[in-house]
């Protein structure tokens, strides 16, 4: 090739190089037929799991919520305080809250909440751990048998030629064997920490005779009997039942843990109760106030139209009607919002064709505490100091142990053996043949007791310098001091929130009363003024302002009334009765049939048993007995005489014209004239001083001393109470 080609060649190839470029290419294969569809061009996408559960009702059939748009609904539900509760127990098994007494939020961090929150399964869980349950503890005491076999050869040279076969008489340079068998054994540990053993052992020898050996096969049989007893370390039966205790103590803790959540759950139904209540009084208010503003408005509209008022007047009097109509839209709104939250608490549809209504009627009574009898019952029934006192528990029994690692290991045991051998494992009946005789049998040797062993053994150990031992000591001592420290500042704490609930229920209480002479006075102003301004002696603006602060004087006296039966829930809440308040007992629930024959049949088997006391040491008490979910027959609770809140309801306006385009709203909340027990201040006895309400009839109710008559809602109102 010459020169000049050689070179144009180069450029070609430069030239298809640069304009094809490089990239790689797949190989080829023969036979590919085009099918990818096993191919996957993702590592990882969204994805649903295989699984399908059906959902609940409340979820699949809830209907669209209410709005100001569309508020029809087909009935109004009424309910107590008592029914609401019963129906969120109900349907809690994950135990739900709202985050008064929690740090979330409604509505807030879906899974995280709800993968965090208690459920009705969490104590089961705990107790049946694998790992650390208390049946996984007491495993440790429980008989294991076991049973293990191996079968194997060996071939071995022999170096001494003096080891001649006695039946052939000559040298045998190699050693040909086969050995198997199979070891039975039954080990039980003791509550002081002793071990006892029981194992049978065979063996079955053959291969080619030598070294004075005169069978070429034969069998093996031991028994044996082994006793370990610790003298130091692991040594009695508080040490030994240290995890047993410390996996119940576990138990213990989650169902502190489970009371508090349902505690928490009931405190939040409380709340959002009157919250209902409240809101739908400031519903009923802004109606009121709306009904009014449209009075004053075509009252004005008239005199404007006759000359007598002039537009400002007509302007303002307008907008006072449209800001108590933006008040009832507000108050709706607020209403199915406070519905919805209840709803939630109670574990049922968001909507359902129901508007859920307070039946009950808030607390008007003054309740007054004493200090030293809440405070002390406080700390004793506070669960959130029976938890962290379980943990110090805790911490008790983990420095005990830490002890017992410094002292030294010191164990004594006893063993004592029988051994057969023979041509024979066993027969049917008995030859008398010993072993080296021919058909001797290995079980007819061994219960001969011709070959008997018994031995004495010990163990000792020690760790010189102890270091890591004493770290566990410190590190328990320490841990002990840091969950007594954080005990005291519970206690502290606990005393600070009762001190502050108990100033809150006396607060709310003088703003309730407060609030509630302030509407009066407010009434009384509106009532003035407007005859005033009929009679043309005062101005409109005078009217229109005694109606708002009429209307905010209602609201917020029905907001600290419902404030004040919050109060009242509070104060149960943090001495630790607010469950006995509701009649809520915490008990275990019912097991299979099976299990309580089981339980019967092993309470008579102990029975008929006869009681050994094995150990040196004894447990130390761990639990003082069951939670006392009562108080007992001393009263907590005082209720002086003549200091009560009624509930008034001033005469409301005239409903709006018809052909009004205000949305539909619900009906207002009527007192059931039931009897007295309405306004009875808790709904659980549980000072045990049988407390009665006294009533009387009556339409009116001076309170005060102010001699102002303002209609009550209801027939019926208390007066004192008798015991």
């Amino acid at each position: 090739m010459t020169r000049q080609l050689q070179s144009t060649l180069v450029l070609v190839l430069i030239a298809i190089t640069v304009s094809t470029g490089c990239h790689p290419t797949q190989p080829f294969y023969f036979h590919e037929d085009g099918d990818l569809s096993h191919y996957l061009d993702q590592a990882t996408q969204l994805e649903d799991p295989d699984f399908y559960q059906p959902m609940l009702e409340d979820v699949e059939f809830a209907e669209a919520p209410l709005t100001i748009s569309d508020p029809e609904f087909n009935e109004i539900w009424d309910l107590s305080l008592e029914e609401v509760v019963s129906i969120a127990l109900q349907n809690s098994k994950v135990v739900r809250n709202l985050g008064g007494v929690t740090p979330f939020g409604f509505a807030d961090a879906l899974v995280g909440r709800t993968a965090g929150a208690t459920t009705i399964y969490d104590t089961a869980i705990v107790e049946s751990d694998p790992n650390n349950g208390v049946e996984a503890a007491l495993a440790a005491f429980d008989a294991l048998f076991s049973l293990s076999g191996s079968q194997g050869g060996n071939n071995s040279v022999q170096t001494h030629t003096d080891r001649v076969n006695n039946s052939l008489g000559v040298a045998q340079p190699f050693n040909r064997t086969q050995q198997g068998g199979m070891i039975a054994s039954l080990q039980k540990r003791t509550a002081a920490g002793s071990t006892l053993q029981v194992s049978s052992q065979t063996d079955r020898i053959e291969g080619n005779p030598f070294f004075a050996q005169t069978h070429d096969s034969f069998w093996e049989q031991t028994f044996t009997l082994q006793a370990t007893v610790p003298l130091l370390r692991g040594r009695g039966t508080m040490i030994n039942r240290i995890p047993v205790v410390l996996a119940r103590i576990n138990t213990d803790v989650s169902l502190a843990t489970f009371e508090s959540s349902v505690r928490n759950l009931v405190l939040d139904i409380e709340n959002t109760y009157w919250d209902l209540h409240a809101a739908y009084r400031n519903l009923e208010t802004a109606k009121i106030g709306r009904d009014s503003a449209q009075v004053t408005w075509n009252n004005v509209y008239e005199k404007k139209n006759a000359g007598v008022e002039n537009a400002q007047a007509e302007a303002q009097s307008r907008e006072q009607y449209f800001f108590f109509r933006s008040q009832l839209e507000t108050a709706l709104r607020d209403l199915y919002n406070v519905e919805n939250r209840l709803r939630y608490l109670m574990g049922i549809a968001a909507t359902d064709g129901r508007l859920v209504r307070p039946k009950d009627e808030p607390s008007a009574a003054r309740l007054a505490f004493d200090w030293r009898q809440i405070h002390t019952e406080a700390l004793m029934r506070s669960a959130e100091l029976r938890q962290q006192k379980w943990v110090v528990e805790r911490r008790e029994l983990e420095l005990v142990a830490a002890k017992n690692l410094l002292l030294p290991q010191l164990d004594v045991g006893a063993v004592y053996r029988l051994y057969g051998a023979g041509d024979n494992l066993i027969n049917a009946d008995r030859n008398g043949r010993n072993f080296a005789e021919d058909g001797s049998t290995a079980f007819d040797v061994l219960t001969e007791g011709d070959f008997q062993e018994a031995a004495l053994t010990f163990n000792f150990q020690m760790p010189v310098g102890y270091r890591r031992e004493l770290a566990g000591v410190r590190n328990a001592q320490l841990n002990l001091t840091r969950e007594k420290s954080r005990l005291e500042d519970m206690e502290l704490n606990t005393s600070h929130l009762l001190s502050t609930t108990v100033r809150d229920l006396d607060f709310n209480y003088q703003s309730a009363q407060t609030h509630f002479n302030r509407w009066k006075a407010s009434q009384a102003e509106v009532d003035s003024v407007d005859a005033l301004y009929r009679g043309g002696k005062t101005t409109l603006d005078l009217v229109l302002d005694a109606q708002r602060r009429r209307a905010q004087a209602q609201i917020d006296y029905y907001r600290a009334l419902s404030e004040y039966n919050k109060s009242i829930a509070a104060v149960h809440f943090r001495k630790g009765s607010l469950l006995e308040y509701n009649n809520i007992m915490m008990a275990e629930g019912p097991w299979p049939e099976k299990a309580y024959w089981d339980a019967l049949g092993r309470a008579r088997e102990r029975d008929a048993s006869y009681y050994l006391n094995y150990g040196w040491t004894r447990p130390g008490v761990s639990s003082q007995g069951p939670v006392s979910q009562h108080v007992g027959d001393q009263p907590m609770e005082t209720y002086p005489e003549g200091e009560f809140i009624p509930t008034p309801q001033p005469t409301p306006a005239d409903r709006p014209e018809a052909g009004d385009d205000a949305p539909q709203e619900p009906g207002p909340i009527t007192t059931r004239p039931e009897g007295p027990e309405l306004n009875a201040p808790r709904r659980a006895d549980t000072g045990g001083n049988n407390l009665k309400v006294a009533a009387r009839p009556t339409n009116a109710f001076d309170w005060g001393g102010l001699g102002l008559d303002v209609p009550a809602r209801g027939e019926v109102q208390p007066v004192a109470f008798e015991q």
